[in-house]
């Protein structure tokens, strides 16, 4: 962690050591939510583009009141890991609200983490049966990880199931959920991963080329499913079983040239049912929280991390 020139750099190791919990970037993404219902946070639609070989890269662009202004660019590259390299890679840039005037650079895989993860809790706190105790994940990469980790603080979880292509991986999750004290099992199809799961988390690969293999009628009645991936896995025809399915963002999802969903399932975004605007009363009927990423989560995060590695370096002092 180092500040020159008035200007500080948190690599992604030195966000990792401010010891921020996932609670305490739901509680900032809901602070962030109440803010733009009152026009007090303004942000644009993420952009997205895809351009070939299954890369992806996105930028996202927030400004708020309190002072910040938060940029972030982000890139998928699949093939990373063949390199030694982490599969998501990209930066963010922390500005003062007033002046323009760069306060400080973060590393982006950190905060993308932390805060897609913090935003399912968000959702799931009102959503989810609060008494759950099992979570299934198809995927078992960085975002499976981080939601892991969040959902353990939340509820009172004792068992996982893991669904992947990829051995290493869906094993590494298995361990940490052993470490955590939770039992784990590797599960030889998606249907039953997820059948009598309270908890559900999706997180393939964004690839539009890949088939639809999930189905929402799989899911006992009480389920809730954090979906990652854009809804890329999950049937089409298998949607209307959801009774309720929350976006990130209403206006980014109508605008979105490849829609998650048809727009009349979408029951609400994340700022309706923060405010109260949506019904969320837990129901015998299936519920998930479909996302694509926002901008406003970023900047929650962002500003969460700068204000706290400021109290850790005036401590320094």
């Amino acid at each position: 962690m180092t500040s020159e020139s008035k200007i500080t750099y948190l690599s992604d190791e030195d966000l990792e050591g401010l010891g921020i919990k996932p609670s305490e970037v739901a509680d900032a993404i809901e602070s962030a939510l109440i803010a733009k219902a009152g026009k007090q946070l303004h942000t644009s639609p993420k952009t997205a583009i895809l351009p070939g070989d299954g890369r992806y890269a996105m930028s996202t662009l927030a400004v708020g009141n309190d002072g910040f202004i938060v940029t972030k660019q982000v890139t998928v590259c699949p093939n990373n890991p063949d390199k030694g390299l982490p599969s998501i890679n990209g930066a963010i840039m922390v500005m003062d609200g007033q002046t323009g005037v760069l306060r400080a650079v973060l590393g982006a895989n950190w905060v993308t983490a932390v805060r897609t993860a913090a935003m399912s809790v968000v959702a799931a706190r009102r959503l989810a049966d609060p008494t759950a105790e099992t979570m299934a994940f198809v995927g078992a990469g960085v975002q499976a990880h981080s939601h892991l980790v969040a959902f353990s603080e939340v509820f009172p979880l004792k068992s996982i199931r893991v669904f992947g292509r990829g051995k290493a991986n869906v094993d590494k999750l298995c361990r940490r959920a052993r470490d955590m004290g939770l039992e784990a099992q590797t599960a030889a199809n998606a249907k039953d991963a997820l059948c009598d799961a309270d908890l559900v988390v999706t997180s393939i690969t964004l690839d539009y080329s890949t088939e639809p293999f999930l189905d929402a009628r799989w899911l006992k009645p009480t389920a809730f499913a954090a979906i990652t991936d854009a809804c890329i896995p999950w049937l089409p025809e298998g949607m209307t079983a959801f009774k309720t399915v929350i976006v990130d963002d209403r206006k980014q999802e109508s605008e979105s040239d490849k829609p998650m969903l048809p727009y009349h399932q979408v029951t609400g975004d994340l700022t309706e049912i923060v405010s109260g605007a949506v019904d969320t009363t837990f129901s015998e009927k299936p519920a998930a929280f479909a996302f694509r990423g926002i901008s406003l989560g970023d900047y929650a995060t962002a500003v969460l991390a700068v204000r706290r590695a400021a109290e850790v370096l005036a401590r320094q002092k």
